[in-house]
């Protein structure tokens, strides 16, 4: 049904049918129909997941981006989400990058988005956790993503990261240091050790007890990659996400020119399954078993999180799978992974 659905919703503008789903999805949140939801969708037990000194009821979460400022988690835990990244947050509120901004390529099975850290800011998603946290304790695991606001220099980046982390790890399960989004200028120049190091050295003290990972680009190179691991080791922090969207536009069925025409901004979906992949088998070879590895990108079917589940995910995100599969995307994850063992 979805799929006939979506050949309507496909010649809209995505940005818009983005924010008519966000309203549909806050609904799926509210009091009964989230428990009839839920009924549905929680995964069996057999799934769950303990990892970071959290219990996580699949593997199966929401990669940053979609829920940029916590507007929907509990509509994301009715449709089957065990865990909800919510961000890009930064210090300071910001509009983002003008529109169009935000592009499909349906034949790639792949969105283009230059966003640009479009949010409410640290501050006003602080009081919106709070207040969640205060009236729900039937919720997900509930990640925050933070990055640079793009009115700080980088000569500033640690101080604005750091605002950011007072503001939400003490209301977050885990908080997510994002330094490899393509759509802020010079943010990923921040993976370089010489920044990435007493960036993550002061998020984690401001942290307190909450867990630090770091969200890392599938652009780096294989030697960069685990030079990065090395780094996340010794500073202390308590995993790696794997991977952002790319800047590459290699392999692509979509016509070369309509994608020169949406210009610049980072690819998501299928395009970037096998670099995803590669780069999971990398950071596990490179850090202790222990360390938690959540791996994104190119995720649709049930099959696709086991295959990084046997590479040595901890944990596994989607965001572009759920745009083209529906709003049932993650209880279709579940249900094809239980199947896969024999459940």
């Amino acid at each position: 049904m979805y799929s006939a659905v979506f050949q309507v919703l496909k010649r809209l503008d995505p940005e818009l049918t983005h924010y008519w789903g966000m309203a549909v999805i806050r609904l799926a949140g509210w009091g009964p129909i989230r428990g009839l939801l839920r009924r549905r969708t929680t995964p069996n037990s057999v799934l769950a997941v303990s990892s970071l000194g959290l219990h996580f009821a699949s593997p199966i979460g929401l990669a940053a981006g979609f829920d940029k400022n916590a507007h929907a988690i509990l509509g994301m835990q009715a449709l089957g989400f065990t865990h909800v990244e919510v961000g890009t947050v930064t210090a300071h509120p910001q509009p983002g990058n003008p529109k169009p901004r935000l592009f499909r390529l349906p034949e790639d099975e792949a969105l283009l988005n230059r966003m640009g850290f479009n949010n409410d800011g640290a501050q006003k998603v602080a009081k919106r956790l709070q207040a969640l946290r205060r009236r729900h304790r039937d919720l997900p695991v509930i990640g925050v993503n933070i990055g640079k606001s793009r009115m700080t220099p980088l000569a500033d980046a640690v101080a604005d990261y750091v605002t950011s982390t007072q503001a939400l790890a003490p209301l977050a399960d885990y908080v997510v240091v994002n330094v490899s989004s393509p759509n802020t200028p010079g943010l990923r120049g921040l993976q370089d050790e010489k920044s990435l190091r007493p960036l993550l050295k002061a998020v984690l003290k401001e942290a307190g007890g909450t867990p630090v990972l770091v969200k890392i680009a599938p652009d780096l190179s294989d030697e960069a990659v685990v030079g990065l691991c090395a780094l996340v080791a010794d500073v202390g922090l308590q995993g790696v996400i794997a991977t952002n969207t790319t800047i590459s536009r290699e392999g692509l069925t979509t016509e070369p020119k309509r994608v020169a025409d949406m210009g610049e901004g980072g690819l998501s979906g299928r395009p970037l399954r096998q670099r995803s992949l590669e780069i999971l088998r990398l950071i596990r070879q490179s850090l202790p078993r222990d360390m938690c590895v959540i791996s994104v990108g190119g995720v649709f079917t049930g099959i696709h999180v086991q295959e990084r589940l046997d590479a040595g995910a901890t944990l596994v995100q989607a965001y572009t799978g759920f745009v083209y599969r529906g709003p049932l995307f993650a209880h279709h994850l579940t249900k094809e992974l239980t199947a896969d063992k024999g459940f």
